[in-house]
């Protein structure tokens, strides 16, 4: 079955978070490196990335943090990786139909429709009220795209959030190793489920068209 449609996943597969990690640093009173390094060690134990916030500022509650937020600029166009725009441009010329959805706010639904390219599709777990790893999650992406789950590939640096669960939902499911999701997992046997493994996106359509 062809792949028709390509979904990314959104933070370190199109969107490059180390702005937004260095400014919760900033925000939050706590040295950057001391940040970094804590956000690191949540990331290697398999935990949820907002553990990092209850590490570095134990005495915040969670309504006061949401309140810090106000601090900390939205993702812009200036935070794609370089080779998002470029991928983007050539599946479109191939004929794929392009989204993108990943555990997110609605706020960076925006931030992507501004981004420079026409998505087909955009969403989010706020949007939709479903979050990764959840099956649902993956039915509405092939919901979104307008196919067959065969027929839809899902892009992700995140094995646990992407790619074994769009694998098991029956998408097309291409890891790319890059972020600190992906290099501290990147071993796990379970990246042998990803159909393909790229490197950046500007190696995705020729891995497509491999398939």
């Amino acid at each position: 079955m062809a792949v028709k449609a390509v979904f990314f996943d959104v933070g370190e597969t199109l969107l490059d978070e180390s702005r937004l990690w260095e400014s919760w640093a900033e925000r939050l009173g706590i040295p950057r490196f001391t940040f970094l390094a804590t956000l690191g060690g949540v990331i290697a134990r398999g935990e949820d990335h907002r553990r990092v916030f209850e590490l570095v500022r134990p005495d915040l509650a969670p309504d006061e943090l949401f309140a810090s937020r106000d601090g900390v600029p939205p993702f812009g166009p200036d935070d794609l990786y370089p080779d998002a725009l470029p991928c983007l441009h050539e599946l479109r010329s191939d004929g794929y139909r392009i989204g993108a959805a990943g555990n997110t706010t609605r706020e960076i639904e925006e931030a992507l429709r501004r981004c420079g390219f026409e998505f087909d599709a955009v969403g989010s777990s706020e949007g939709w009220q479903v979050w990764k790893p959840s099956p649902v999650f993956f039915q509405r992406v092939v919901e979104a795209a307008g196919f067959e789950p065969g027929e839809v590939a899902y892009v992700g640096d995140r094995i646990d959030n992407d790619v074994v669960p769009a694998a098991t939902a029956g998408l097309v499911s291409i890891f790319i190793r890059r972020g600190p999701w992906a290099l501290l997992h990147g071993d796990r046997p379970e990246a042998a489920v990803a159909r393909a493994q790229i490197e950046s996106l500007a190696e995705l359509p020729e891995a497509l068209r491999g398939l």
